[in-house]
C-alpha cells in the first residue's frame, strides 16, 4: 500500500521547516492559512495568514538556542493530517522535551489550518516564562 499524498506533503513540510526552507513552505501553505498554538505563553495564540505564520516560525526559532523535532508518526487522508512529534528545545539553562500533536486541515495540496497541542502545556509555558 502506498503512502497518502498528504503524508508526503507533511513530510516535506517538516523537512523544509527543519532546514529553514521558506520557499518550500511557501508552496505548502495556503495564503489565508491559520495556525493555532495552545498554551499560555508568548507564542500561544492564533496566527492568520501565511505572513503571520512565517513570522511566528522565525521568532519561535530565533528565541531558542536549539530546537529539533523527531517525527514519531504521520497520518493523513484527503482532508486532514496528523503528526505525532517529540520536540527538544534549549534556551539558556532551560530545556524542554515534550510530545506534541499537530492536526492539519489540507485542501488542494496545501495546509489551510493547523492546531498545535502539547501533551504538557504547562512545561511549555514554564520554558517560555
Amino acid at each position: 500500500m502506498s503512502e497518502h499524498p498528504n503524508v508526503e506533503l507533511l513530510r516535506r513540510g517538516f523537512a523544509a521547516f527543519a532546514q529553514g526552507d521558506m520557499a518550500t513552505l511557501d508552496g505548502l501553505f495556503a495564503d489565508d492559512a491559520a495556525w493555532h498554538v495552545a498554551g499560555r505563553n508568548r507564542f500561544s495564540g492564533d496566527y492568520k495568514g501565511k505572513a503571520a505564520i512565517f513570522q511566528y516560525f522565525g521568532e519561535f526559532i530565533q528565541a531558542q538556542d536549539t530546537f529539533e523535532q523527531d517525527i514519531h508518526a504521520l497520518f493523513a487522508d484527503d482532508d486532514h493530517g496528523v503528526a505525532l512529534v517529540k520536540s527538544h528545545a534549549k534556551r539558556g539553562d532551560k530545556r524542554l522535551e515534550g510530545d506534541t500533536v499537530l492536526v492539519f486541515h489540507i485542501a488542494k495540496g496545501q495546509v489551510t489550518e493547523t492546531w498545535v497541542v502539547s501533551t504538557d502545556p504547562y512545561a511549555g509555558d514554564e520554558f517560555w516564562a
